[in-house]
């Protein structure tokens, strides 16, 4: 059987998966033919050590007439069994065999501010039609959440069966470690996007708070200075908020040091669909406060510890809760080291590649 995987998504942050997926796949069929689709950039960004695998390279924009039209012609002549889209974007008329991961329904459920509202609500608008006839059309679905598969369900009337819940895991490699300038002894870490629903602005709220007993803490917000982070520097600026450090984009050698200094990864979002940067932080043995929206008590368990990701002063005070007992922390981190053990990439290839063969039997 030929097996096409739509991995045009594997550079970005929500392409761990997409990459995890092929890299454990190669170990779990040694069978069935694979063609990796990616666009032209990352024609080189994945590396086949299976001889069933292919790369090839499919460049066409995510959300575009090129991937409603000429990607659809594109799959046709491929011909494939079967294909894995590792998003819902992807042309709605494609008639094939094939499965569709939801990773959660943020696009169709918020809206960023460094948006223009009026052209983001008329996408969005479209996009939610887009995702009711793809949850409708695909063969099968993967929710990586109970969570998830709920939220699907109460969006789009499909039958339970139709959605298989698969998690994601959390596999960090610390490699090298190299010093992250900076001025604080203390600090809270956070790592990741900084888009509207990530609640960075309340969580700079909370930090505020935290120094009136805390003078010195500080906050190193880690990722790319684009748009959405550059809103929230203006907002901290504006209200002379103090101890707050945007890093831009940094090497992987100075985020491990920075992970293993840190004292809590704080995790404020309001909307997830399985939270990978808070396993990825216990993994490094750091306590994890966490907000407790959506599906993050499923994913952390108690290896969390919770606070309302609306209340600024609640944020503080788990925060603050973790800096002042070391008991907490200790089980925090205990619980942490547990807790990740329970994800495996591996296994996410496993169950993944039975929903493949599942699908390929069925009429």
């Amino acid at each position: 059987m030929h097996i096409a995987i739509d991995a045009r998504i594997i550079n970005s942050s929500t392409g761990r998966y997409v990459e995890r997926l092929v890299h454990y796949l190669q170990a779990v069929d040694k069978v069935n033919d694979y063609s990796i689709l990616v666009p032209k950039k990352d024609e080189f960004y994945f590396t086949p050590t299976n001889p069933n695998f292919t790369v090839r390279v499919a460049d066409f924009p995510n959300y575009s007439l090129a991937e409603q039209f000429a990607f659809h012609r594109f799959l046709k002549k491929l011909a494939p069994d079967l294909v894995h889209f590792c998003m819902p974007q992807q042309p709605v008329f494609y008639k094939g065999k094939h499965v569709t991961t939801f990773h959660d329904l943020t696009l169709v459920k918020t809206y960023n501010s460094d948006k223009n509202w009026f052209v983001f609500h008329l996408k969005q608008l479209i996009g939610k039609q887009i995702f009711k006839k793809v949850a409708r059309t695909s063969d099968h679905i993967i929710a990586i959440t109970k969570y998830t598969k709920k939220e699907l369900l109460d969006f789009v009337s499909i039958p339970d069966e139709k959605v298989s819940v698969i998690y994601e895991a959390a596999e960090v490699s610390h490699g090298q470690n190299q010093p992250y300038e900076h001025d604080f002894k203390k600090y809270l870490l956070y790592v990741g996007q900084q888009s509207d629903y990530k609640n960075i602005k309340r969580l700079g709220d909370a930090h505020q708070r935290l120094l009136r007993k805390y003078p010195d803490l500080g906050l190193i917000l880690v990722g790319k200075k684009n748009e959405s982070a550059l809103r929230n520097e203006k907002y901290f600026v504006k209200n002379n908020y103090k101890n707050i450090l945007f890093t831009d984009f940094i090497k992987d050698d100075q985020l491990n040091t920075l992970y293993m200094h840190a004292d809590v990864y704080v995790f404020p979002s309001l909307m997830e669909g399985f939270g990978l940067p808070g396993l990825e932080a216990m993994t490094y043995g750091i306590p994890v406060a966490s907000s407790e929206a959506t599906c993050l008590p499923e994913v952390y368990g108690d290896a969390a510890h919770y606070f309302s990701p609306t209340s600024p002063i609640d944020m503080a005070r788990a925060i603050d809760e973790i800096l002042v007992d070391e008991k907490l922390r200790i089980k925090l981190i205990k619980n942490g080291f547990e807790q990740i053990k329970k994800y495996s990439w591996k296994k996410m290839a496993e169950q993944t590649h039975k929903v493949y063969l599942d699908a390929l039997t069925r009429n």
